[in-house]
């Protein structure tokens, strides 16, 4: 017996033909029928089938009325119509409106499974495409872990952005935001993912070698050049994208000649006079400040235009806190089973220093954190000196050694003035963290929401 993995409706106000599809299809597929469209639009809004075949001549709401409806919440749905004669006006419309196929009454049950089983090959395609992407981002998933406005933001535009095959992208974040993660993700869910996906650190490269790095050379351009001549990363990526890690790097020679590419999808190799066209998806990354390299004329504004038809601001871990301990538990999950360890937890004091902790390496420095802290694990609950956390105290940040507190002048200070500062900047970064959200603000200052909001009338009588 075939394995049953697709699952059909019936939708035709005439018995007998819903049940001789239905008795023909149903050692082969999962068959439901319907006796009129509205029935049918209800049951999909909750559970889409992979494929509809569909009467155009349905009482009450036609089967074009329910064609729009279906493809307006299930567009991935294929459906077949089927009409009582060929009226080409109709199956015109039904076509236009996203139709897979069509199929005239008296059904002939060869013809009609021949169309089912092309339909079904579609489909079939489909979810391997899925599937293969789906297993290319799995390694990316640690980017986008979080419960916050600010990540889901991001995985919300990348979603958007990513179905372009061609548009350039800039991701701007700080070191350890996962910014070659998301390029990552934006080649595997666009529409050129079978393509090469090809990565460069600018920085890493010389400054005089890079355009033969992206360009590539002819053979004896240059003194111990390959005899062989070289193809340029730009080459190598067509049909797929090219990564500029690091692009604030690369020297204006190269930049203007990446611009012209940009601009046209045509480049010279270095050495060479033919003109070389490729279609090939740039997507670059930094965590400079191009605003301030532009004036200061160590980068083309020109190009940062170009590069950044569509841009990406990536929190960083600092502004997206909440996060933290969901992204802990999920790297301590996945250095437990590595590292073949039991480990069920965090001690409490160890995810209240995680909390307070301040994140220069963002998400790979808390990776790094949580690999360190599962490996020497001497308990099935991490600890605080399993994490090095023994010097982060409440008010304390980590960073070269500093407390975050100015040291206590000779004359002294007014210890109400400044507690009083120093409550109104967290009620306020709590705010701004969470949005205006006074639940979530409360939790980040682990104070229930009533408490939260007596205080803040206090503290921020004006806001």
């Amino acid at each position: 017996m075939t394995t049953i993995n697709y699952t059909l409706h019936v939708v035709d106000d005439e018995e007998t033909i819903r049940e001789g599809i239905a008795l023909a299809l149903s050692d082969r597929y999962h068959v439901n029928t319907f006796p009129d469209a509205e029935s049918a639009v209800k049951a999909i809004a909750d559970a889409p089938p992979d494929l509809i075949l569909m009467d155009i001549g349905l009482p009450g709401m036609n089967g074009i009325e329910a064609l729009a409806r279906i493809k307006a919440l299930h567009p991935q749905v294929l459906i077949i119509m089927i009409t009582a004669y060929e009226d080409i006006n109709s199956v015109i419309s039904c076509m236009r409106m996203g139709a897979y196929d069509y199929i005239i009454k008296p059904i002939h049950m060869e013809g009609l499974e021949n169309t089912i089983e092309n339909a079904l090959e579609t489909i079939r395609l489909r979810k391997e495409v899925r599937a293969l992407q789906e297993k290319q981002l799995t390694e990316n998933t640690p980017c986008f872990i979080g419960e916050s406005n600010a990540i889901h933001d991001v995985m919300d535009f990348i979603s958007m952005v990513a179905k372009s095959p061609d548009t350039p992208v800039l991701i701007l974040g700080e070191t350890g935001t996962g910014k070659e993660l998301i390029a990552s993700t934006i080649h595997y869910r666009s529409p050129n993912f079978k393509g090469p996906f090809v990565t460069v650190n600018c920085a890493a490269i010389h400054k005089e070698l890079i355009e033969s790095e992206l360009f590539g050379y002819e053979k004896g351009a240059f003194s111990g050049a390959n005899p062989t001549g070289k193809t340029g990363l730009i080459e190598a990526a067509e049909g797929g994208t090219l990564f500029l890690d690091e692009v604030g790097d690369m020297s204006l020679a190269t930049q203007a000649k990446l611009l012209r590419f940009l601009e046209e999808g045509e480049f010279y190799k270095v050495g060479s006079t033919v003109k070389q066209k490729v279609k090939t998806r740039i997507v670059s990354a930094t965590n400079r400040d191009l605003d301030k390299m532009i004036m200061e004329e160590t980068f083309r504004k020109d190009l940062f235009f170009r590069l950044g038809v569509i841009k990406i601001n990536v929190p960083s871990l600092n502004e997206r806190r909440e996060d933290t301990l969901v992204l802990a538990r999920y790297f301590m999950q996945l250095f437990a089973e590595k590292f073949e360890k039991e480990i069920i937890g965090l001690t409490k004091e160890a995810e209240e220093r995680l909390m307070i902790y301040s994140w220069s390496g963002n998400v790979r420095e808390l990776r790094n954190m949580m690999e360190r802290g599962v490996l020497t694990a001497r308990s099935e609950r991490l600890t605080v000196e399993d994490m090095g956390l023994e010097d982060v105290r409440r008010g304390e940040v980590m960073e070269e050694g500093s407390t975050g507190f100015a040291p206590l002048p000779p004359t002294g200070i007014d210890i109400q003035e400044v507690r009083a500062a120093m409550e109104s900047f967290y009620f306020k970064e709590a705010l701004r963290l969470a949005k205006g959200n006074e639940s979530k603000a409360a939790r980040l200052l682990n104070l229930n929401h009533h408490t939260f909001r007596y205080q803040k009338k206090k503290i921020l009588p004006d806001d």
